[in-house]
């Protein structure tokens, strides 16, 4: 490797980094992160500091698990790749798909897809919500129905069904037929309804408005995340995913958890749809299933939609894939993650440090009143949303917030912007005193502005 001069003078020189503008990358350098140990990351001037980010929602069990980075070396040295195309299997790859469905089991999932990472997940979820009413002869069931402030990556299907209008605009006409519901999301709404409970109910009221002003028999699937992650940490009412069941069920519709961000423990249960009661008819999974130790995603599907595909004619071939589907060594860290985690039970810890986290956050904003609004208590992850007038909800303006971000890092911990949020997700193995590490560091950046 180069040393630390060369690696400073060609930061940002020759690579375009996601979900930022290059020139500005070049200008304001990015923090070059250099190691990691536990749940801490080291910057290349030797910084070490929490990451309440958790790499980006996905380092789920830290970094320092041996278990996944062995099963990782043992396989690099048995096969390091082969094609999991039709005709060809490995046996990682038969060992995950049966740890998959033992670990989603009480989901209801009994299938699973391989893919990449989350963003080919849900396009392989939308393009097989069509495929199985087309194998029923609903020819016509084409459309698709999310939430405002919901995230679903960023490939074409992901970025028309996303509900945040800058990974939409810039790349628009997207995918036709995709149409978007009001977000639970209290602090700010259209029916300027702060009762969870009546705003779940008014959302739902909404969906069936939409359903039937498209015709039911037009709509293939609705897709949710359980808790809003990117949106901004948007916990929506116990009753909110269960009203959005019965809907899909009354219409005929598949419904869809996105549970890239919430599965895995992330929302305090193994599954953010198993947090609210509720069985979907499909799920997308990604990040945490390797903790980011390797690129992997995958489509969970259970025995409705199976059946349909595999009782099916020639029409139930899946012809779309990705070239490191099931790919060996990634199918051997899923293994050893998913026995990881339950053996670490990352859910209680989740639970437990996610109530800290809010509670603590809570305190902060009685401190400071540029903080408007708080969100989490549902497993670990939260949300601070910054404003410059709190009776007006006014979003605090950019500079501000990163200002906010840089006294925060330099404080210790790593947090995420996300529009006029502070948003936090750490690995779900940070213990009571590293969350305290991370508050504290709020503490002061927030202090800063």
């Amino acid at each position: 490797m180069k040393d630390d001069n060369f690696l400073r003078e060609m930061n940002a020189r020759h690579i375009w980094h996601p979900m930022g503008h290059p020139g500005e990358q070049q200008s304001n350098a990015p923090k070059i992160i250099k190691g990691a140990e536990g749940v801490e990351i080291v910057d290349i001037d030797g910084h070490r500091i929490v990451d309440a980010v958790g790499g980006l929602w996905c380092t789920n069990l830290g970094y320092s698990n041996d278990a996944i980075k062995q099963a990782i070396s043992d396989q690099l040295w048995e096969l390091p790749y082969y094609s999991a195309f039709a005709g060809t299997s490995n046996p990682p790859a038969i060992e995950a798909s049966y740890a998959v469905q033992e670990f989603f089991a009480e989901d209801g999932m009994t299938r699973v897809f391989f893919t990449s990472g989350g963003s080919d997940a849900v396009d392989t979820a939308l393009r097989m919500a069509r495929q199985y009413h087309r194998l029923r002869g609903e020819h016509t069931r084409t459309k698709f129905i999310s939430l405002k402030k919901g995230y679903h990556g960023t490939h074409w299907g992901g970025a028309s069904v996303n509900g945040n209008n800058r990974f939409r605009i810039t790349y628009e006409p997207l995918l036709p037929g995709c149409y978007h519901l009001p977000s639970p999301y209290t602090y700010r709404n259209p029916f300027d309804e702060t009762d969870p409970v009546k705003l779940a109910e008014k959302i739902a009221a909404a969906f069936v408005d939409e359903v039937e002003f498209q015709d039911p028999s037009t709509i293939a699937a609705f897709i949710m995340e359980p808790i809003q992650g990117a949106g901004g940490v948007i916990v929506p009412d116990a009753s909110f995913m269960k009203h959005m069941r019965e809907i899909c069920d009354r219409y005929g519709i598949l419904l869809i958890s996105d549970e890239v961000i919430c599965g895995f423990g992330r929302t305090g249960d193994w599954t953010g749809a198993r947090h609210w009661g509720v069985k979907p008819d499909m799920m997308t999974v990604a990040k945490g299933i390797t903790s980011a130790y390797f690129p992997v995603g995958g489509v969970l599907v259970g025995d409705k939609v199976a059946d349909v595909f595999e009782s099916a004619g020639s029409d139930g071939a899946i012809w779309t894939g990705y070239t490191y589907s099931a790919h060996p060594v990634g199918a051997a860290a899923v293994v050893a993650c998913l026995s990881e985690t339950l053996r670490l039970d990352t859910k209680t810890n989740a639970a437990a440090r996610g109530a800290q986290l809010f509670e603590g956050v809570q305190k902060l904003m009685e401190k400071y009143d540029i903080i408007g609004d708080v969100r989490g208590g549902h497993g670990l992850m939260a949300g601070i949303e910054l404003v410059s007038d709190r009776a007006a909800k006014t979003p605090m303006d950019m500079d501000t917030i990163k200002r906010v971000h840089q006294a925060t890092y330099e404080a210790g911990a790593m947090v995420r912007i996300g529009g006029n949020n502070l948003l936090m997700s750490p690995p779900l193995v940070i213990s009571e005193q590293e969350v305290n590490q991370v508050l504290d560091a709020l503490d002061k950046g927030l202090a800063a502005a």
